[in-house]
């Protein structure tokens, strides 16, 4: 069976580099990477998608640079796909369920709109 052609994928690789500053101070950082397909990179992407306060400080994460630990129990097999993200800078990683570039960017703006809202800033971008 043939891969299909993600088109979202396609997209997300021509944004990378890219940062986007917002009201307030705060900006996204994007970086997107071809890689061969693995176990861990199931979809040949490397990438990270970052909301920074006005300082540089990194509060929102979504990535796949490295395992995930597994949640439970230490006796627990952690996730073999390595995509996952931080909720907050303090939130250990949590598991991301990867279905298509396009679904990520949109959970990707979904938390950012949520944690901008929650203090009060504009997600409007300058």
């Amino acid at each position: 069976m043939e891969d299909r052609v993600d088109y979202g994928l396609e997209n997300r690789l021509n944004c990378d580099g890219r940062r986007h500053h917002l009201t307030g101070g705060y900006w996204l950082k994007f970086e997107f990477k071809r890689v061969e397909k693995t176990s861990n990179r199931p979809h040949g992407l490397d990438y990270s998608m970052t909301l920074h306060a006005p300082k540089g400080k990194r509060i929102l994460g979504f990535d796949n640079a490295h395992q995930v630990a597994a949640k439970g129990s230490r006796y627990k097999t952690p996730p073999v796909e390595w995509d996952h993200w931080h909720r907050t800078k303090t939130d250990p990683e949590r598991p991301y369920p990867y279905s298509d570039a396009e679904t990520l960017l949109e959970d990707f703006f979904a938390e950012v709109e949520r944690i901008l809202t929650e203090r009060g800033i504009s997600g409007d971008v300058i």
